[in-house]
């Protein structure tokens, strides 16, 4: 038997193996979002800066019995302002990650987006999903579940492009990527098979770079070999894919929620596409796949200290 979840265990001795970088905590304000910012903190991934009303805070630190006396926090009164302070954090260069606390994700994607004081790039903003699924060898990136709800052409092409950076900064090697529909065929009557289409025609002519892509793929002759053989199907993507780029958000996140309880899989979750990679977790998400978040997070930013000037 596969011991379980040994993909994010490597991910995150990796990461120990790395500095912890500065981490703004927007509004850590429940003891699930404190305590995972605290656990990162003790395994040496990251040295959080908590943002959000101090006595919550601090009320919060007592009902979990955690001594917070040595991290710095930022009091700020609401929700609203402590999305808005995490990121003036990150434009100073005080932070290098940012990760979300107690606050719906749109509240810290909106003051992340921001044209004036928000961390947009030219890039398109999007969210990937690096799943531990026991049973599968591949560490399984899902992408977008969580942000783009019905992204058009241009707006997948950037999707992709973010997923083969993150799998290229994690020193995963060159991805294989598969455009996800419901046929592995052009179908006029399905539009995603056309983009599917386009998008690796623009993967030919350079729009789109750093991994081998194919579409349209259905789900079961991507990942599985012999799905892909008794289809004919022959692609050097088709039944070893490692990104699995989806229609839509709907169809994303069933895909991730499926595979997370019935396959008992983790799914860390992370935001590119800003200045600095975004640690977006979920109330249900336990340790070890908080631990994956920040690790993935934290070893993408490390990677593009290498690669890219600081910004600020």
């Amino acid at each position: 038997m596969r011991k379980k979840h040994e993909k994010y265990e490597r991910l995150i001795a990796a990461a120990r193996e790395k500095a912890p970088l500065a981490t703004a905590v927007a509004h850590p304000c429940d003891e699930t979002s404190l305590q995972g910012a605290l656990e990162a903190a003790e395994a040496g991934l990251i040295v959080p800066i908590l943002v959000g009303p101090k006595e919550k805070i601090a009320a919060v630190a007592r009902s979990l019995k955690a001594d917070i006396s040595r991290f710095e926090i930022v009091d700020v009164s609401h929700s609203h302002a402590a999305a808005e302070k995490a990121v003036e954090l990150v434009r100073l260069g005080k932070a290098e990650l940012l990760m979300k606390g107690s606050l719906h994700s749109d509240e810290l994607l909106s003051a992340v987006a921001n044209r004036e004081t928000g961390l947009r790039t030219a890039r398109r903003i999007s969210h990937v999903f690096v799943m531990d699924v026991p049973a599968h060898p591949q560490t399984l990136f899902i992408t977008d579940a969580a942000v783009n709800i019905a992204p058009d052409l241009m707006a997948k092409r950037d999707i992709i492009q973010n997923a083969i950076d993150l799998f290229a900064g994690l020193d995963l090697g060159t991805p294989k990527v598969a455009i996800l529909s419901a046929v592995e065929t052009i179908n006029p009557s399905i539009p995603s098979t056309i983009e599917a289409a386009a998008l690796c025609k623009m993967a030919d002519r350079g729009q789109i770079t750093g991994g081998e892509i194919d579409g349209p793929l259905a789900f079961d002759n991507a990942i599985s070999m012999e799905a892909a053989r008794i289809k004919g199907i022959k692609s050097p993507v088709a039944g070893q894919a490692q990104i699995l780029v989806v229609p839509n958000l709907e169809a994303g996140n069933m895909l991730a929620k499926n595979l997370s309880f019935l396959s008992k899989a983790d799914a860390a979750g992370i935001v590119l596409g800003a200045r600095v990679p975004i640690i977006l977790t979920s109330r249900a998400d336990n340790v070890r796949t908080r631990m994956a978040s920040c690790a993935v997070a934290m070893l993408f930013a490390h990677r593009r200290r290498v690669t890219e000037p600081v910004r600020v």
